[in-house]
């Protein structure tokens, strides 16, 4: 077994005086007890329950640490003489034990050490650091898609390294997650230190929702502004150069880009794209979204106009692969789309000298705003908006006057005549 220890609120008892009255009420409010680990038949030392027995209705620090001393070393006293928490399910022993032993006290009766030692086995439900996350993962694992899954866990692991993962989880407070954000701004950008904030929220509250932690205090951390990054769209000019140069050059990534643009789908939603996925006859294609749900587009013309024949493909096969239609890939979903964003960058952007601010996105903005202003030359701004809220998928008119205006698809007339 470990030495048992004393948990005192998060804060290094021996530093107590330097203490600020606001840390030291802080530390006050949370509980304080006595933690060991106990080897277990595979030679593992495992986390035990934690030993509070009474001591935090103590509200001084001097009183409630001397109470916890008298129990850590009761606690000790009884592992030394062959305690053993797997075994010892009654008092019989523990009773023997003090009534004829000398165990250490801190004017305390023997009757007072009984209630101390018998509280000692009394199992706590409070999970460790370790067990909390690992039962959270879980549940986020049933419900997120396996690539989101794996970025969210990879987050998460990465906060909960900066802990003893035998802790209990009511060591992690606000103050350790503010602490862990402020690095993670300092050394990226508030969108990462945003979406850290999202992912560590999102998981506390799993626990708060099973009663393991009692609040998920993360929700009131705030979300600290930041600046999206912007695609800009093609001019007309750099499109028609992009396709021509493509249709010699490229032609599957041609056809990877006139999905985006044709059919206004995201370059991850063009990744996820089966053979089975695309109907020709009916001239439909079924498209994964980021939540799992499957969105059924039309296919229009211009784009079926520039498909092969599909009918002799795999149609559990990805139709986009490195080297052509339908064949065999086994890579998941980050690799797929790196692979398509790298070909891109190495293909297009170095060949046309483009900056970080085009992508394979920005077709999609690109096309919508042509589709946006081609509409409205006849149409009225909210007629344009109704019929290409059906085309782009948004899923609500509040949505896409948004992402209109992101991308500055209306713009004004001519008013020279308005300054002269």
């Amino acid at each position: 077994f470990s030495e048992p220890k004393i948990y005192t609120g998060g804060v290094d008892i021996k530093e107590w005086n330097k203490l600020k009255k606001a840390e030291k009420e802080k530390a006050l409010s949370k509980d304080w007890y006595v933690y060991y680990s106990f080897r277990q038949e595979d030679g593992k030392l495992k986390r035990m329950p934690n030993v509070k027995a009474g001591a935090n209705r103590y509200n001084t620090k001097q009183e409630r640490f001397q109470y916890l001393k008298t129990i850590k070393k009761a606690l000790l006293f009884l592992l030394n003489k062959g305690l053993n928490p797997y075994e010892d399910n009654d008092f019989s022993l523990l009773d023997k034990q003090l009534n004829t032993t000398n165990l250490p006290t801190e004017n305390s009766t023997t009757k007072e050490q009984n209630t101390i030692t018998k509280e000692v086995v009394v199992k706590n439900d409070e999970k460790t650091i370790k067990e909390a996350i690992e039962y959270a993962l879980k549940i986020k694992q049933s419900i997120l898609a396996s690539n989101n899954f794996k970025n969210f866990e990879n987050r998460i692991r990465k906060f909960s390294s900066r802990f003893n993962q035998d802790e209990p989880i009511s060591v992690i407070d606000k103050n350790s997650v503010l602490n862990y954000l402020n690095e993670i701004l300092i050394n990226n950008s508030p969108r990462t230190r945003n979406n850290h904030r999202t992912d560590l929220s999102s998981l506390f509250q799993v626990l708060e929702d099973n009663d393991i932690v009692k609040v998920n205090f993360i929700k009131r951390i705030p979300v600290l502004k930041s600046k999206p990054e912007k695609n800009k769209t093609y001019t007309p000019k750099q499109e028609k150069e992009i396709f021509e140069f493509l249709e010699n050059n490229d032609p599957i990534l041609l056809l990877y880009i006139k999905f985006i643009s044709y059919n206004f789908l995201r370059p991850v939603e063009v990744n996820r794209l089966m053979v089975k996925d695309i109907d020709l006859d009916d001239k439909k294609l079924y498209v994964k979204t980021k939540n799992k749900a499957l969105k059924i587009k039309i296919i229009p013309d211009i784009l079926i106009n520039e498909l092969p024949e599909l009918s002799n493909l795999n149609k559990e096969n990805y139709l986009f692969t490195p080297n052509g239609l339908g064949l065999e890939w086994n890579a998941d979903e980050n690799n797929r789309r790196d692979n398509f964003s790298k070909r891109f960058k190495k293909v297009v952007k170095e060949k046309f000298n483009l900056g970080s601010e085009y992508g394979l996105y920005s077709f999609r903005h690109t096309f919508i705003t042509k589709l946006y202003r081609k509409l409205r030359e006849n149409k009225s701004p909210f007629e344009t908006k109704s019929i290409l809220m059906t085309i782009t998928g948004h899923s609500t008119m509040n949505a896409l006057e948004k992402y209109l205006r992101d991308i500055d698809a209306e713009l004004p007339v001519d008013y020279s005549n308005l300054l002269g």
